[in-house]
């Protein structure tokens, strides 16, 4: 059955935003899509056993659930295998572990955060912040936008201050719609937001 509604759970305003932009460009003619934010990612994983008991209750065949989280210094694994097990508890089927060959949630985890997602669309930074250096995708420390050391976000923002934008500080949700409005899911370079592009294709 075509789905026509897809409800998202995020932790935090950027990647509503960003999601606002990305997910027309990713899911399917009719599909809708409901962002839901959470105060933060701690706030998202405390409501979300309940949140996914409630959905189980009433969710149609039609609609899927897609919960994001950030990695940040969590196990990707352990952090994964946690989100797994409560759509499971709740009696709903994931992507990964089917119930009876059907699946109502997405657990994607962006990998370590939302920025490491614009650094694999260097294109799109360039895009909407154009004095910055294109050659960063191909120095050392950049090229795999997942394994970033430092901190993904304080790392766009020194890229993005040595040009003279957000010298009073990085402004997140600015930094969102900005970047996010030129991305090009189709040559992204972050493996987990290829993950999240793919899982969208399925359905």
């Amino acid at each position: 059955m075509a789905v026509d509604t897809l409800y998202v759970l995020v932790e935090e305003p950027s990647m509503e935003e960003a999601l606002q932009r990305l997910l027309p460009k990713m899911l399917g003619q009719g599909v809708t899509a409901e962002i839901r934010q959470f105060q933060c990612k701690d706030d998202l994983l405390k409501q979300l056993p309940q949140r996914l008991m409630g959905y189980a209750q009433w969710l149609p065949d039609t609609a899927k659930v897609l919960v994001i989280v950030d990695r940040d210094d969590d196990d990707c694994l352990q952090l994964k295998d946690r989100l797994e097990q409560m759509a499971h508890k709740a009696g709903l089927g994931t992507r990964q572990r089917q119930v009876q060959g059907q699946f109502q949630v997405i657990n994607r985890i962006a990998i370590e955060e939302l920025e490491a997602w614009f650094f694999g669309d260097w294109e799109a930074v360039r895009a909407a912040y154009p004095k910055v250096d294109a050659s960063v995708p191909q120095r050392a420390g950049y090229r795999n936008p997942d394994a970033i050391k430092g901190g993904t976000w304080e790392a766009l923002e020194r890229e993005l201050q040595k040009k003279g934008y957000f010298k009073q500080g990085l402004r997140k949700l600015e930094l969102a719609r900005s970047v996010a409005s030129h991305m090009d899911p189709a040559r992204n370079r972050s493996q987990s937001f290829c993950c999240l592009r793919d899982a969208l294709a399925q359905i």
